[in-house]
């Protein structure tokens, strides 16, 4: 696969993400449970362990996907 398609397509892919977690937000969704959220007085602390973990099998199984599909 040429080099230059594939940044297009992962850039695409990236910004249909950021639109739909930008629009998620916009609709009051503050993250996944298992997120670590720290809100005091002076301090926001927000650590996303729970979508961390979501985005990275997403990214492996997309990732799989392309590979396999480089093969045939």
């Amino acid at each position: 696969m040429d080099t230059g398609k594939l940044l297009v397509i992962i850039g695409l892919i990236l910004a249909a993400a950021g639109g739909l977690i930008w629009d998620l937000g916009r609709v009051g969704f503050r993250g996944l449970p298992g997120d670590i959220r720290y809100e005091g007085e002076n301090v926001r602390f927000y650590f996303p362990v729970a979508t961390c973990l979501v985005l990275s099998v997403v990214i492996t199984l997309v990732v799989r996907i392309l590979h396999w599909l480089g093969r045939k």
